[in-house]
């Protein structure tokens, strides 16, 4: 009996799974329920660069700019965490939004991929080849790039490299020093710990020591790092979510097949470990041939919103402007 009713409930499990991951996602919608009849909604596989790579482009008008967007991470593609529930606040308004799953992420993960083909110098060649897709099909001779926080330095290396494909540049949590970042990022949640008398917290952080070669370990970046940011409301979002919220944006994304659901698991840690000595390098480029707009959070230590604001201070473009996401009440340490 006890069997029996373990296989209906793995069955219905099951089902419930497949049910919700039908591997496609809705045609836009305006603000009454009705279908926008010259919008796009399409899921496409494009063969670049030896593999193929997965992307959502979506549009209330094709006639609108391009809009390539680089996910963070690495690894995480974010179409499936936007939760934009009016339709005038989303980009696809004014853009047609290219979201791509980068090398090894999402539905662009394989367990074919090697390693060594997942480096910063071969996602920027990856995204030129996204960019003159994009320019080739709705004809324009140049288009828009959006990096947010990993995709952001991936976007200051593409746009160092190719600058004439692109209009402008948009960097949100924009990584500058990712290094100096994390231990302010360790530095804060520490002290916050200690003074809202989180012990559990601090046993699990004093295992580690921002000031060792080592820091920050994949499994500190992997276990306790971003759950504490998340819930002290400094990490993904200033509302104080949890990953399982996260985990359930993905799940019940419709966008991808039960299968590109598992793939998206798995190509978060495959990139992380592929690609975060990457972004722990101090090498991002400071001088540009367009123009760069950057927009933070003042509560993001994710990455550090005080080194963005050095970095964009400094930096050189023909046009250049730092839009900040106020903060709502004062922290406790700058």
């Amino acid at each position: 009996m006890i069997l029996a009713i373990l296989v209906l409930f793995i069955l219905a499990l099951s089902l419930l799974l497949i049910l919700i991951s039908p591997g496609k996602l809705a045609t836009l919608k305006n603000k009454n329920g009705e279908i926008i009849q010259t919008a796009i909604c399409e899921k496409v596989m494009l063969p670049i660069n030896d593999t193929h790579l997965g992307c959502f482009i979506q549009s209330e008008n094709t006639n609108n700019p391009v809009l390539l967007f680089l996910h963070g991470g690495p690894g995480s593609p974010e179409l499936p965490l936007l939760d934009i529930k009016d339709p005038d606040k989303r980009l696809e308004q004014l853009f047609t939004v290219c979201y791509l799953d980068q090398r090894g992420a999402g539905m662009s993960f394989n367990k074919s991929i090697s390693p060594e083909s997942v480096t910063m110098e071969q996602l920027v060649a990856d995204n030129l080849a996204v960019t003159n897709y994009l320019q080739q099909r709705f004809q324009k001779e140049k288009i828009y790039i959006l990096g947010h926080s990993w995709g952001s330095a991936l976007g200051l290396k593409t746009i160092e490299k190719y600058p004439e494909c692109y209009h402008a540049y948009i960097g949100t949590g924009q990584v500058t020093q990712q290094l100096p970042s994390e231990k302010l990022a360790y530095d804060y949640v520490f002290h916050h710990a200690t003074e809202i008398g989180d012990k559990r917290a601090l046993r699990a952080l004093k295992k580690y020591d921002s000031n060792s070669a080592d820091f920050p370990s994949l499994g500190y970046i992997t276990s306790i790092r971003l759950s504490l940011m998340n819930k002290y409301g400094i990490g993904l979002e200033h509302k104080k979510r949890t990953m399982y919220s996260q985990t359930m944006r993905i799940l019940f994304f419709k966008g991808y097949t039960l299968k590109e659901k598992v793939n998206y698991l798995r190509g978060s840690l495959f990139s992380l470990q592929c690609l975060f000595p990457d972004l722990l390098l101090d090498n991002m480029p400071t001088t540009f041939k367009i123009p760069v707009y950057i927009i933070h959070g003042e509560h993001d230590y994710q990455v550090s919103y005080v080194l963005s604001k050095r970095f964009f201070e400094t930096m050189e473009a023909p046009a250049k402007d730092f839009f900040h996401i106020r903060r709502l009440r004062p922290f406790s340490i700058n």
